[in-house]
């Protein structure tokens, strides 16, 4: 992205984690976009063993990582994991251990931007998400 274009503003960040065994082999997806819908980046990468859970939040923190170094001020996060979007809007306490300092360092990332809010929607609607973590998995990206 060029410096004269200024920065993106908001981004749609699709995230998606997921585990083989839980736990067991895990993976994470990234699918950012801008705000008029265009594909900026998308990514799938091992994180190794974890819990589902741990890894719908590492995905969240690197979908935050991603969005701040593109220079977005506003964030719109879509994921398909209603635990981790009503833990981090505080409608759900976090009560596992492992998760507190995942939950920590995620609402810690999201007072960088100017705005924020994460939606829950169906798998089919994370679809390209979903499929990085799996090629991840599968090794096949």
């Amino acid at each position: 992205m060029s410096l004269a274009a200024g920065p993106p503003g908001k981004l749609i960040i699709h995230v998606d984690g997921g585990a083989r065994g839980n736990p067991g082999p895990a993976a994470i997806g990234v699918v950012v976009w801008t705000e008029s819908g265009k594909l900026l980046e998308e990514l799938g990468e091992e994180i190794g063993p974890a819990t589902n859970n741990v890894a719908e939040y590492r995905a969240v923190l690197r979908g935050l990582e991603r969005a701040a170094a593109l220079g977005a001020r506003d964030v719109e996060l879509v994921n398909d994991s209603e635990l981790v979007a009503r833990q981090l809007t505080g409608a759900y306490k976090v009560k596992h251990p492992s998760m507190k300092p995942l939950h920590e360092r995620a609402s810690s990332a999201l007072r960088g931007f100017r705005s924020w809010r994460i939606r829950t929607v169906p798998r089919a609607e994370n679809a390209r998400a979903d499929e990085l973590v799996n090629g991840a998995l599968d090794g096949t990206l």
